[in-house]
């Protein structure tokens, strides 16, 4: 079977996006798991589902995610622009493009467009937590590590360190997987440099280490904002470039989004 694809990055936070209707429907874990492989596949973080919507639908398109592992994930923030980039650039969709995640429906602003380069400004939503997890005792072999958890459609346990220290990556992935998540969740490192910029490294859930993470940096913004240590806007330093973050009923997301390719995956 052959599956067509583009693929698109958000600050190098890629991901192959397809039409539902051309893809496996019984095998849509295997074939994610096997088309994201960054050696025996074309490689990514996740594979986006895209179905256009309908006049009964009230949005442009309905979007399903899967982790480069296969798993299901509610929304990428990232994503969720590459796939308002791969409506709008064969006029499928205008700007407003409203889009139906599995963590609701979710609004995206186009800022700016070069070409197959595009800005895109996202409502994420309101974020939920609960107070006596703003600052939480997350038992971890060597001692109890005090986090944040909340979630921003997806879950997120930010940590707020001085300096990413060897072996971050070891520990995102104890986090990602410990007891107290039984789903999983995602984990982001913040070093703070002043009150409107921040630094932070991503283990996500179900795709390990990725050079950002748009859920990951609007959870990390509103982690700070929690603990009274950033004012808003705030701007995200990620390994793959810069994300911006504001607030006021809703978090509001805004980043770049790049298609930066197409072809088909030969699925056996």
């Amino acid at each position: 079977m052959r599956i067509s694809f583009t693929k698109a990055h958000g600050a190098k936070n890629d991901f192959l996006l397809s039409w539902s209707s051309e893809a496996p429907r019984e095998k849509l874990e295997e074939a994610a798991r096997a088309m994201c492989d960054r050696h025996c596949g074309i490689g990514a973080d996740g594979w986006i589902l895209v179905a256009l919507g309908s006049e009964t639908t009230d949005c442009d398109a309905e979007i399903r995610l899967f982790n480069a592992d296969g798993s299901r994930a509610e929304i990428s923030g990232n994503g969720t622009r590459c796939a308002a980039a791969f409506l709008v650039e064969p006029g499928l969709a205008r700007s407003p493009v409203r889009l139906q995640t599995a963590a609701g429906l979710r609004e995206l602003r186009l800022v700016e467009r070069r070409g197959l380069r595009f800005r895109f400004e996202m409502d994420m939503g309101r974020p939920t937590w609960k107070p006596e997890e703003v600052r939480f005792p997350l038992p971890l072999a060597e001692g109890p590590l005090e986090v944040t958890l909340l979630n921003v459609g997806n879950p997120q346990c930010a940590v707020f360190v001085d300096e990413f220290r060897p072996g971050w990556e070891a520990e995102g992935a104890a986090i990602e997987s410990h007891p107290h998540f039984p789903n999983r969740t995602n984990v982001s490192f913040i070093r703070l440099l002043d009150r409107h910029t921040m630094e932070v490294r991503f283990y996500e859930r179900g795709a390990g280490v990725t050079m950002s993470s748009g859920t990951g940096s609007a959870g990390a913004v509103w982690a700070a904002n929690l603990r009274g240590l950033v004012d808003c806007p705030v701007r995200v330093m990620t390994p793959g470039g810069p994300l911006d973050v504001r607030w006021n009923d809703s978090l509001w997301l805004t980043g770049p989004a790049e298609l930066t390719g197409r072809g088909e995956f030969y699925f056996d």
